[in-house]
């Protein structure tokens, strides 16, 4: 289906909604005394700042970037998220220095994440005509030498593979010891189910680079069981409804099923080749699956700063399934279930009062429009080598999607939801469900 389309019928569908924005409370458990500590600099994309780093001899350029890869293919693509300096400012051959930076990648690197799709951080640097990569904690340590500042503190904690928070400061914060080394507020672990805990640690970074645990606090336990709502085959877990408040819960659940949803669409990639679906299909699986690692990283942060920790979702492997199956499951999860959510996303985008849920639903609103867009083209093409009786069984399959997500969307939600993250109350879901069900499910 033309995605141009999908935003037409989703800019009609918003216009005949009227949200009525219509509030709830934490819990955790001990923290270090924080009194001394400050709040970690970071990135407009959440990452830490690297503006503040003193390397010694001074390089021209220093840039923080996130590679991704699938597995032991190695990386397919990278981007900047950081950078400082001039590049390539004292190289003899500028345009060589140049192309040999914007060539720069590693097959290896630190704190990321591995689900199917692989992201990793490393630093790519220039000095004179040298483009130099380091992609682990001990690279790093070698690179900043004496542990001057804030950021270079924070920076290898972080590539020790601990989270940070931004905003949160028992989750991430900083503070500078009389000996002329830094503590680092940082935490691991999430709460999902029953003995899984939020873990903050307080990691002191010495003078020298060398990083030692020194306090470790349970933040949140977990509690369950999990429970999901759209699952891709294989998913197994979910998200505990544990003691987060109604905002964290809810991105919580949404980073898990968005890390999910990169299972999804390397899977869809390869049963699209298996019944020989055209390239461009293909592709557009593959693009999907690289855009849902930045809906994760987006959601994930968003989760963390209402005080919640997703977990990260396990998926069992299941043989590759027959046409019919891959046909009835796309037009449940991605034409009804993805495409409503797509108009979800569009007006969160609009209604959210929190900033940051705005800004971030506005990429993942478009992303998830040309991913309903696929969902679409790809039922054409199934439908188009299946019989009419499997033709007739995925019929009643959306119809029996639809009227339980009708079912799903009445009940009533919680009004923090509605106002800062811009959720449509049920009757504004119920209006946007008429408008797509008489356009598209009729």
């Amino acid at each position: 289906m033309n995605t141009n389309r999908l935003r037409h019928l989703f800019s009609r569908a918003l216009r005949a909604s009227l949200a009525t924005p219509l509030v709830l409370a934490g819990c955790g458990t001990g923290s270090t005394d924080l009194r001394g500590y400050s709040g970690i600099e970071c990135t407009p994309q959440g990452d830490p700042a690297i503006d503040d780093l003193s390397i010694q001899p001074a390089a021209d350029s220093v840039e923080l970037r996130i590679s991704s890869g699938f597995g032991r293919e190695g990386p397919v693509g990278f981007e900047t998220r950081a950078s400082t300096g001039e590049a390539c400012a004292t190289a003899t051959n500028v345009s060589a220095c140049q192309t040999a930076l914007a060539e720069a990648s590693s097959g290896d690197g630190f704190t990321g994440n591995c689900v199917q799709l692989c992201s990793r951080y490393f630093l790519a640097t220039t000095r004179g005509d040298e483009v130099k990569t380091w992609a682990s904690l001990q690279e790093l340590q070698a690179l900043l030498g004496a542990v001057d500042t804030a950021q270079e503190a924070v920076l290898l904690t972080f590539a020790a593979g601990y989270r940070l928070s931004c905003d949160t400061l028992n989750q991430g914060a900083v503070k500078r010891n009389l000996d002329g080394g830094f503590n680092v507020v940082a935490t691991k672990g999430f709460t999902c189910g029953e003995g899984s805990n939020l873990m903050q640690y307080v990691v002191k970074v010495s003078a020298n680079g060398e990083l030692r645990e020194v306090e470790d606090h349970v933040l949140e336990k977990g509690s369950g069981p999990c429970s999901v709502g759209r699952r891709p085959v294989g998913l197994e877990g979910s998200v505990a409804g544990g003691c987060e408040d109604a905002l964290g819960h809810h991105f919580a659940q949404t980073a898990h099923l968005e890390a999910a949803s990169i299972h999804a669409f390397l899977r869809l990639r390869e049963e699209l080749a298996l019944h020989g679906a055209e390239a461009a299909l293909q592709d557009a699986a593959l693009a999907s699956a690289v855009d849902e690692v930045m809906h994760t990283e987006m959601t994930g942060r968003l989760a963390r700063r209402y005080g919640a920790t997703p977990p990260p979702p396990a998926v069992a492997a299941v043989p590759l399934r027959p046409l019919r199956e891959v046909a009835l499951d796309n037009a449940v999860e991605g034409c009804v279930r993805e495409t409503y959510g797509a108009l979800v996303a569009h007006h969160q985008a609009l209604h959210a009062r929190d900033a940051e849920v705005r800004e971030a639903m506005v990429r993942i609103a478009e992303d998830e429009t040309r991913h309903a867009g696929l969902s679409w083209d790809i039922d054409r093409w199934a439908r188009s080598r299946l019989s009419a009786p499997e033709q007739s069984a995925l019929r009643e399959a959306q119809k029996r999607a639809v009227a339980l997500l009708r079912a799903e969307v009445a009940l009533p939600l919680d009004s923090a939801l509605v106002t800062e993250a811009g959720l449509p109350t049920p009757e504004a879901a119920l209006a946007l469900l008429d408008t797509l069900e008489q356009e598209l499910w009729a």
